[in-house]
């Protein structure tokens, strides 16, 4: 017997989250940890929740999810995109308020490559006349 599921994929900086969506009773597993466990920063629980608020299904949803890449903060912005983008495939009506919250939109914002004849990408060695 298949469970129901639905797979979203999220995006941000140079973090990627793989998400599954299940009917269940709202626990959210990171990696195979906990989310409490996992982010150590309210801040960040808060957001990889965010979804569920906008959407109004709290607690009605089950989260595996798997993370790699970029730091904290991108990688609850990866699951962020990753859930909206699931519970959109779960119900179509939810797609509206997410749009309208932007979470359905991939942050675009990465690093700038370095450039050659400077330090970093745009950090030049100090000009001297002499």
């Amino acid at each position: 017997m298949a469970k129901e599921q639905y797979i979203g994929t999220g995006r941000r900086k140079s973090a990627i989250a793989r998400v599954r969506l299940f009917p269940g009773t709202g626990k959210i597993v990171i990696n195979k940890k906990e989310l409490n466990e996992y982010f150590s920063l309210d801040i960040l629980r808060n957001e990889v929740k965010r979804p569920f608020e906008v959407a109004g299904v709290e607690g009605k949803f089950d989260v595996i999810a798997l993370v790699n890449g970029g730091g904290m903060t991108g990688q609850a912005g990866a699951l962020r995109h990753g859930i909206s983008r699931a519970l959109c495939e779960a119900d179509a009506e939810n797609r509206p308020a997410l749009k309208a919250a932007g979470f359905l939109t991939r942050d675009p914002r990465m690093k700038e490559r370095k450039k050659y004849g400077l330090k970093k990408a745009r950090k030049a060695s100090q000009f001297s006349k002499r």
